[in-house]
């Protein structure tokens, strides 16, 4: 990513310490060669919360092993198990290996929707 700074150390440990943020990762001989990570939806119309995917990425290297595919195969299990009403994940239209990638895992549905945001 361009012109990111990471956030401090105590950033991320206070983010993994809520119970709505979720990582997952890959390991191959003790190493992290994938993962993604989910934020819990609470909804105000249904009683069952949404697992919204973030981030999903594989080492370089490593991508096109049906690494990716495995993460979204264990949290669709995982999700479901824990009362979830659905995972959902947003990917740009021109980014057509992110398009490519998400259709082969098996979608229940696609939407084509826009994607609004406010810079603050």
């Amino acid at each position: 990513m361009e012109n990111f700074d990471i956030p401090p150390q105590s950033h991320l440990e206070n983010l993994l310490a809520t119970s709505d943020f979720h990582v997952f990762v890959a390991m191959i001989d003790n190493e992290v060669i994938g993962g993604l990570t989910i934020y819990t939806l609470k909804q105000y119309y249904a009683t069952k919360p949404l697992a919204y995917i973030y981030d999903l990425a594989v080492k370089s290297n490593l991508q096109r092993q049906g690494i990716g595919k495995q993460l979204i195969s264990f949290i669709k299990v995982y999700f479901k198990n824990e009362g979830y009403e659905e995972i959902f994940v947003q990917a740009d239209r021109v980014d057509d290996y992110a398009l490519d990638f998400y259709r082969k895992t098996s979608p229940t549905n696609e939407e084509d929707v826009l994607h609004f945001y406010y810079k603050l």
